[in-house]
């Protein structure tokens, strides 16, 4: 009899523990609501599959963005848009190649191939992106004689698109960003979110990184100083 008593207070502590455990699951599991927003940065042609600056497995956060957008009823996406003969563009400085580095005004800017030019496909958002209650877009990059990482700043970190009084007025407190690439438009718009007072989560498999020169382990550790939460696409509740 002692031994059965043993064994059914051992399974009622199991079955508690599993309740608790399952608690612990549901309360760790992020619930988008009206104040939270999701930033889909730059899913464009020219960061995909044959596009001229592929960022390696790019396509694959699409489906993962269309499944997590569904959480959310506020969306805002953004293009890089930039004048033909942009200053980023390693083709208008003789003599430098893609990914090598320059000094601009504003301060070290990397060159990158010819990308996202207005109005060509390269520069238009994937056909495959499936979220029709996207109520804005945002376009950067469009100044000739400066680049724009950041869908809240541009690359002279003062130039502001706007975005941040948007949010602000739609009484947004936290953005959830996910898109292209990981270290570059990514990490500066979750940092420039911090600067702005929202929290900022990226979700890390929503996003794939260009990494260049250690660029994907200094913009983790970045957006780690700052606050920057570092979530998966599966602690956010989708529902149904």
């Amino acid at each position: 009899m002692l031994d059965r008593r043993r064994m059914l207070a051992g399974l009622s502590t199991a079955v508690v523990a599993t309740l608790a455990t399952d608690k612990l699951w549901a309360a760790a599991s992020i619930k988008p609501d009206d104040a939270s927003a999701l930033l889909v940065i730059d899913v464009q042609n020219c960061f995909l599959p044959g596009g001229s600056l592929a960022v390696k497995e790019g396509e694959q956060v699409v489906p993962v963005i269309n499944r997590i957008a569904k959480a959310f009823a506020n969306v805002v996406m953004t293009q890089d848009w930039h004048t033909p003969g942009h200053v980023s563009f390693a083709s208008v400085h003789s003599g430098k190649k893609p990914f090598e580095t320059i000094d601009l005004a504003y301060g070290k800017q990397v060159l990158w191939p010819d990308h996202c030019v207005q109005g060509t496909d390269g520069a238009a958002l994937s056909k495959d992106l499936s979220i029709p209650q996207a109520e804005l877009i945002i376009r950067k990059g469009f100044h000739k004689d400066v680049d724009s990482y950041s869908a809240f700043l541009e690359a002279d970190g003062k130039t502001s698109t706007g975005l941040a009084g948007y949010l602000k007025a739609r009484k947004i407190k936290r953005v959830f960003v996910a898109g292209l690439a990981t270290d570059f438009c990514v990490a500066w718009t979750a940092l420039d979110a911090r600067k702005a007072g929202f929290e900022a989560y990226v979700v890390e498999d929503a996003c794939r990184g260009i990494d260049t020169q250690g660029s994907l382990a200094k913009a983790w550790a970045d957006m780690a100083k700052a606050g920057v939460k570092r979530i998966k696409s599966g602690d956010i509740a989708v529902g149904a």
